[in-house]
């Protein structure tokens, strides 16, 4: 049997025209601009908004480029799998939303929660179904309408989280490329310091959730912040470890967005050059799992075939990770 690698072929992604600034926050919570700009990195965020408009609006549209950008037939598709912490319904899925929006019809279709985590989470899973041979075309794909967990009034959360979606498509190949190792983890000490509370079968939603705001994300920042650099370093170092890397064999460090002293903590440990690092948390804030296939597309073109790219996540959980894979293409 041939030895199949999965390869990235494409990336669609989208991110809602309408932005809340760091100025508009201030109207909203006791902050400034530069209390935010900081401790975060960030600037603005990018909010959807519309009656009826959940994650499968922004993911259906990631979906339809990277369709259009593969020239992929959407009945060619083998299997959908959508990373969402913010799904649209309890159930169905939103991964099955999404495959009847873009007309996927011939793929089995699953949600995959793991926080921030999980696009690394779905990546990893959906190059296990290539690798297997059975199938050509996985789409991973991750959407986040962060906006509708964040609470307004909290001035602590609410100038971290972002909206947007970003989609890989998945396919099978015999070169030396593509997902080539992975460092996945979850512990399950972190529910005290990272969670929402209300929604779900523990406590689900009524008037005494919704008066105490606790459909809302609760975060303790410095718990969290301690845990993130830690846990993200000792993965990124023993993925380079295992594999014999040094900081000049990587072309790339693509981190989680979630704040600009977590990615400056974790490139100075590795000692990776700035300028290998991909940023773009001061335009969108923290999407969640979105982040870093929304820095992919972002910054797609200036990959080229046979870079060496090290994604690395850490969210709710606590989970974390980290993904060695080589480019398969140059971007026209």
């Amino acid at each position: 049997m041939r030895n199949l690698n999965a390869v990235i072929t494409g990336v669609g992604g989208y991110v809602p025209e309408d932005i809340l600034t760091n100025e508009d926050i201030t109207k909203m919570v006791d902050t400034t601009d530069e209390w935010i700009t900081t401790r975060t990195g960030i600037k603005e965020r990018r909010i959807l908004k519309g009656e009826g408009l959940g994650a499968s609006f922004m993911g259906a549209k990631a979906i339809e480029e990277l369709l259009r950008k593969t020239n992929t037939k959407p009945e060619e598709v083998d299997a959908l799998i959508c990373s969402t912490t913010t799904p649209d319904y309890i159930y169905p899925s939103t991964a099955s939303i999404l495959a009847g929006k873009c007309g996927i019809t011939h793929a089995f279709a699953y949600d995959l929660a793991a926080a921030c985590s999980g696009f690394l989470f779905g990546l990893v899973n959906g190059a296990s179904f290539v690798e297997s041979g059975r199938f050509k075309k996985v789409i991973v794909v991750a959407a986040e309408k962060m906006s509708s967990v964040t609470n307004y009034q909290d001035r602590t959360t609410c100038p971290l989280f972002g909206d947007g979606a970003a989609a890989v498509m998945l396919e099978p190949s015999e070169e030396p490329l593509g997902l080539i190792d992975s460092v996945l983890h979850t512990d399950g000490v972190g529910y005290p310091y990272l969670h929402i509370k209300a929604g779900g079968s523990v406590q689900p939603i009524n008037h005494e959730a919704l008066d105490n705001r606790a459909n809302y994300t609760y975060q303790e920042g410095q718990t969290v912040f301690k845990f993130a650099v830690t846990k993200l370093v000792e993965a990124s170092e023993e993925m380079k470890a295992r594999n014999g890397l040094t900081a000049n064999d990587v072309d790339w460090v693509i981190p989680h967005q979630a704040n600009m002293r977590i990615i400056d903590s974790i490139t100075r440990t590795m000692k990776v050059p700035t300028e290998k690092v991909v940023v773009n948390i001061q335009k969108y804030g923290n999407t969640s799992s979105a982040s870093i296939p929304i820095c992919l597309w972002e910054f797609e073109k200036q990959f080229k075939k046979g870079d060496v790219l090290i994604l690395s996540a850490f969210g709710a959980g606590f989970s974390w990770g980290s993904v060695y894979l080589k480019w398969a293409y140059d971007s026209k």
